[in-house]
């Protein structure tokens, strides 16, 4: 199984950043015509500040030396014209570029959670809520900020810059050389600083995203820590990962504030020289004062740019952190693949036959000689249309991982499953996910709507068809007593609902869907006698002329299946109805005198399914 890139691929990542840059780049390319606007302005902004350095010549020469009226009368009005000119330019080119920038990052959101969705299960249950959260959060906007500020800043100072290098080597060449000198000085700690920046940018940005996982997890099981008294060592663990981040932040900002520092001084260094070459110069007569003092306003200009260019490096390099985690996630491939030719399958209930499958979650191929790897080992099962099979057995049997493989939730890694005859990998996964109707033990809702959740698998089913299916599933009289009724917001993961009703729910949904397969993975494992009386005749209307697959949780709930087969050890043992299962006196038999044979027990022992040694 191919495994999803980690942070920790440092080596890979290396290799991979001139081409994900690349690809940021044609993400750029994508708003080129506001782009084009964009650069026009900055063009414009950048002349506006060359032409302010100008004409500081003709204000001290011709007005304040030569008192040319003229020249009075002109100048207030071209200072006016090239200020309004800036701000309209700096207007166009801060909207559009953020206009780009907010695109680009709705692009690769769009990108980010259409990859995430389309990656396996296996995916999920490697990876944290929290931290695919902060991937599709946090770093976007830090990408943004590179986008929309550092790209915007960067094409404005370097026009700037070399609008101002034009002004002062024209007025005075010799003097340029000399300010131009020093700035090549700049160039180490910038690089320096940069890395650095990028480093510490780095580590906050994984750490920010392991404070997301904390704070989604404890929020969600906010219960469960009340319940044990668990909030002193859950405040200190948020205290502990907080000053983590910090911790990288205030290193990352002590990179990026030594930055301006660096530039002062080598500035300093440059307007030093400058005002002894050029003081020299005007008191031999070789310049005139509005040459030099024009020469000093484009200087003192010039280094501004450029300080922004240096700090502008620091916004970059946080930026392109964030996107090789952002690229970690994109270049992230699904294992579980679309055939090239789709094979089409028929409506009607269907037949499912497992013929010698093998299953590892290391994804690996295993044969019969390494059988030890293998969650599921050699399982030959065949079940014939609309034939209701119980799969029983101790936790960790494989009973879970077995229903799992049929809507390739998970692929083999030996053998073949087979859907009237087909191998399922020879089938469009979504046409074969649209014939497997699943019901879980823990049931998952979404904070809409009742009437939402049910058409969630049908959403164009119209209102009649909700309301059936609420019947079927025992929920319609109890909806009907909400003051909304159908159009009741039953909360995140419905929390404004008992057990039973969220389980009578997911029993809608699936019966709305109309699915010919039918998994119940423990579908009344954690409910109360009355709620599992319901639920119970819920699930009989919904088994109705399915091929239904049946996880027991109670062997006493499972004396309608055509079959009952017993997993151990991720093979089958036993396969068999309930009386000739008993007479055998094999490990069914054991499994139900764990169940049934201590009568001092009110409160009956339990089987539900996990996967082992921390698999999903």
């Amino acid at each position: 199984m191919a495994q999803p890139i980690t942070i920790n691929q440092t080596v890979k990542i290396k290799l991979k950043i001139k081409e994900r840059h690349k690809q940021l780049l044609e993400y750029i390319k994508g708003g080129w015509i506001k782009l084009f606007f964009s650069m026009i302005c900055m063009l414009v902004v950048a002349g506006s500040s060359s032409a302010t350095a100008f004409i500081v010549k003709p204000v001290l020469d011709d007005i304040f030396l030569k008192q040319n009226e003229a020249m009075l009368k002109l100048m207030p009005i071209l200072v006016v014209i090239i200020f309004i000119l800036r701000g309209v330019a700096m207007y166009g080119q801060e909207y559009l570029m953020n206009y780009v920038g907010e695109h680009i990052i709705k692009r690769l959101r769009d990108a980010l959670f259409d990859r995430i969705i389309g990656l396996p299960l296996a995916f999920f249950h490697k990876e944290r809520t929290g931290v695919l959260m902060s991937r599709i959060t946090n770093d976007v906007n830090v990408i943004k900020n590179m986008v929309s500020t550092a790209v915007t800043g960067s094409l404005r100072d370097v026009f700037t810059v070399i609008g101002l290098t034009g002004v002062i080597l024209y007025r005075d060449w010799q003097l340029a050389l000399i300010a131009i000198f020093v700035l090549p000085l700049a160039f180490y700690p910038m690089l320096e600083f940069g890395r650095r920046v990028r480093r510490f940018s780095t580590s906050s940005q994984v750490s920010m995203a392991e404070l997301n996982a904390f704070l989604h997890e404890t929020f969600t099981g906010n219960k469960i820590v009340k319940a044990f008294g668990m909030e002193a060592t859950e405040k200190q663990s948020f205290f502990n990962k907080n000053q983590k981040v910090f911790r990288f932040e205030i290193k990352s900002f002590r990179a990026k504030a030594l930055t301006s520092p660096v530039m002062e001084v080598i500035g300093g260094i440059g307007v030093a020289l400058v005002i002894w070459y050029g003081g020299h110069n005007v008191i031999s007569g070789a310049s005139t004062p509005g040459t030099f003092f024009s020469f000093m306003t484009a200087v003192m200009m010039l280094y501004t740019p450029v300080k922004q260019l240096m700090k502008l490096n620091n916004t970059v390099q946080q930026g392109l952190a964030a996107s090789d985690r952002v690229f970690d996630i994109l270049e992230a491939r699904s294992d579980i693949l679309d055939p090239a030719s789709p094979k089409p399958v028929q409506p009607g209930s269907h037949r499912v036959t497992f013929d010698h499958v093998f299953f590892s979650y290391g994804g690996a191929r295993v044969e019969m000689g390494c059988e030890a790897e293998n969650v599921l080992k050699n399982i030959n099962l065949d079940v014939m249309p609309g034939e209701i099979i119980a799969l029983v057995g101790m936790s960790g049997g494989g009973k879970t991982s077995l229903v799992n493989l049929i809507p390739r939730f998970y692929d083999v890694t030996g053998g073949a499953i087979l859907l009237d005859g087909m191998d399922i990998r020879d089938i469009a996964i979504r046409d074969l996910r649209r014939e497997v109707a699943i019901v879980t033990q823990e049931p998952i809702l979404f904070n809409d709507t009742i009437r939402s959740n049910i058409a969630y698998g049908k959403p164009d089913a119209s209102e009649q068809e909700v309301f059936d299916a609420a019947k079927a599933a025992y929920i319609y009289d109890f909806v009907q007593t909400l003051p909304k009724g159908f159009d009741t917001v039953i909360g995140e993961l419905g929390s404004r609902l008992s057990g039973g009703e969220k389980q009578r729910m997911c029993i809608a949904r699936a019966l709305l869907k109309d699915a010919p397969i039918l998994i119940l993975d423990e579908a009344t494992a954690s409910l109360d006698t009355e709620s599992e009386r319901l639920v119970q005749k819920a699930l009989e209307n919904l088994m109705k002329g399915r091929t239904s697959f049946v996880i027991a949780h109670r062997l006493s709930t499972i004396s309608y299946a055509s079959r009952i087969v017993v997993i151990v050890g991720g093979r089958i043992v036993e396969e068999g109805g309930h009386q000739e299962l008993i007479a055998r006196k094999g490990e069914y038999y054991s499994l139900y005198q764990m169940q049934f044979s201590d009568n001092r027990n009110n409160a009956p022992e339990t089987f539900s399914d996990s996967a082992p040694c921390g698999t999903p």
